[in-house]
């Protein structure tokens, strides 16, 4: 495990985080400031607080029933949750999260809920494709992000993205109903106020979507060291990335990105994903190769799990 690289990316991650958070919130409290003066400073931030307190509650069990999310208890899945208790206390949680199944051919795991009462689903895609080790890689990122409470910095950015549309749209009202007495009165409004009230929003929801992308970075360096095998996670994205996209796709186009800028993505480009946990693995004894070709190279190198492997995971629920 190359520790020196991984530290860098922690401190790059997160200070990231922290311009961005503050970003959002100057752009927040300067609206309040347009609107109301100094009290629209003080409610922007008590409306705020409310918005993050009450999605906060949200339980996490609703999520999970909107995927038909089944429970997997310990009988059902031994050796799922044996891996999930050990990285648990490698990541110093002091509750194991509830792991769940969702009946779904894609690809996909994710986490909800905060340390005290999280929450981990994975499908039967992901279950019936990736190998021990690589889903291994997965539940370790999720795990990063329950211990990074991340779930709850991004309800807070969600709270603040929402919270700049409303502001933004209450001044521009205001602006309109009040144009003829501007008009009137010869009274000049700067351009930037104008701009400010409404390129607001989408100011704010680019920053989210930064922030999302950096939570995911650092998740990804977490769980390359829990598991001291970046390589692990690096496979699983790689198989994800293949697996996903259709077979003309890898044949016309092998080496085709996404058409969307990476500002309006939510997640990293997964090639960005596996060079940075490639760049983990100096320390092993694996050859990082070109990265037009690693996700093809690397996924049409491993052999899907069958049914064996899945029962060998679920045990007798199967």
């Amino acid at each position: 495990m190359n520790i020196k690289t991984y530290t860098s990316h922690k401190w790059i991650n997160l200070l990231h985080s922290v311009l961005i958070l503050s970003g959002m919130a100057v752009i927040l409290c300067l609206l309040g400031w347009l609107i109301a003066g100094r009290p629209g400073i003080v409610w922007t931030l008590i409306i705020g607080t409310a918005v993050v307190t009450i999605t906060s509650r949200i339980s996490p069990k609703a999520v999970l029933r909107m995927h038909n999310a089944r429970l997997l208890h310990y009988s059902h899945a031994p050796e799922l949750h044996t891996m999930v208790k050990e990285l648990s206390a490698r990541a110093g949680l002091s509750l194991q999260p509830a792991l769940f199944y969702i009946p779904s051919p894609a690809i996909n795991a994710f986490s909800v809920g905060r340390k005290q009462n999280a929450a981990i689903a994975l499908t039967d895609g992901m279950l019936r494709s990736l190998s021990y080790r690589e889903i291994l890689g997965v539940m370790a990122h999720e795990i990063s992000h329950i211990r990074n409470n991340d779930i709850w910095i991004m309800n807070l950015a969600e709270a603040a993205n929402k919270v700049t549309s409303l502001l933004s749209l209450t001044g521009q009202l205001l602006l309109l109903l009040n144009l003829p007495l501007i008009l009137m009165e010869d009274y000049h409004i700067s351009w930037w106020i104008i701009i400010l009230l409404i390129s607001a929003p989408t100011l704010s929801t680019i920053m989210q979507l930064s922030l999302s992308r950096t939570r995911e970075f650092d998740a990804d360096m977490d769980a390359a060291m829990l598991t001291n095998d970046p390589m692990g996670l690096a496979r699983a994205l790689a198989k994800l990335e293949y697996v996903t996209r259709s077979w003309l796709d890898r044949l016309v186009w092998p080496g085709k990105k996404s058409s969307l800028p990476s500002f309006l993505l939510t997640h990293p480009r997964t090639e960005d994903r596996i060079q940075r946990l490639i760049s983990l693995a100096g320390d092993i004894n694996e050859k990082p190769c070109d990265m037009h070709h690693s996700c093809v190279k690397l996924a049409t190198n491993l052999t899907p799990a069958g049914p064996s492997s899945l029962r060998r995971l679920l045990g007798r629920w199967f």
